[in-house]
């Protein structure tokens, strides 16, 4: 159970479903044949219990804070439950198989800068824009995500560094403007927000409340409405910051923002 409670753990802090994280604990506790296993898993806790008369008896509670989502150390999770019922590991081994995928190391950073910028320039790309767009987009989402990895995760709170961060990609991307890099404001902002966009806690949310976890999707939902609003209101002051340097005619540029094409 306490094996059943640490693959539950990695999967839920690193952005599972709920229904996924139940299911892993019950595949794994059902394999080693434990039949008394309970468990209550909310968005950032699991309640475990076990026991009956003829097995011993198990509580715990685990809080895991809401953080952002490592797909890697999911799937990892969810192939070793599976070898786990093909009787690939002892309980013993598959604590230890356990620690390696928490140990697992991320995404290097110049990856991670490299994803964003690409990432930005395609979606302003989707979105409308042209190749001068997409330039201009690519460079902002590599200038984005270093501040994301050096000041906004390390320093500042999620509040702050989705407000800050919304400024920031609306600043650069005037800026570009102003330099003739890029011709359409407007999609070159919103190609370059795309990395700070809270998409897989947003789907997640939906899933969990589609499954009848409604107290956890609610949670998470209200986690990326609260995203959205935070990179709103970043892009609205780094919209009014470039208004009152150049007289309001990038205001009027950006205006068609948000009007249906």
């Amino acid at each position: 159970m306490e094996l059943a409670l640490q693959a539950g753990h990695i999967l839920l802090e690193n952005g599972a479903e709920i229904f996924r994280v139940e299911e892993t604990m019950d595949r794994i506790c059902r394999y080693y044949g434990v039949e008394s296993e309970s468990t209550f898993v909310l968005s950032n806790g699991i309640f475990m219990t076990g026991g009956n008369d003829h097995e011993k008896f198990f509580a715990k509670v685990q809080h895991i804070p809401v953080s952002g989502s490592h797909l890697d150390k999911v799937a990892a999770v969810n192939q070793l439950s599976r070898e786990i019922e093909h009787g690939m590991y002892t309980a013993s081994q598959a604590m230890e198989e356990l620690e390696r995928i928490r140990q697992m190391p991320g995404k290097r950073k110049r990856t991670l800068i490299l994803a964003s910028g690409i990432a930005s320039g395609a979606f302003c790309y989707l979105f409308g824009g042209n190749l001068g767009d997409s330039l201009a987009a690519f460079l902002v989402g590599l200038v984005l995500y270093v501040y994301i990895l050096f000041v906004s995760t390390p320093h500042l709170s999620k509040i702050v560094g989705n407000i800050s961060g919304g400024t920031l990609v609306t600043l650069l991307c005037g800026l570009l403007y102003a330099a003739t890099i890029g011709q359409h404001l407007n999609f070159m902002i919103i190609g370059s927000i795309m990395p700070l966009v809270p998409g897989v806690a947003f789907t997640n949310a939906i899933r969990d409340m589609a499954d009848g976890d409604y107290i956890s999707g609610s949670v998470r939902m209200l986690d990326a409405l609260l995203s959205f609003l935070c990179i709103a209101i970043g892009v609205g002051i780094g919209i009014s910051i470039l208004g009152r340097i150049d007289g309001g005619s990038l205001l009027y540029t950006t205006q068609t923002i948000f009007r249906p094409r």
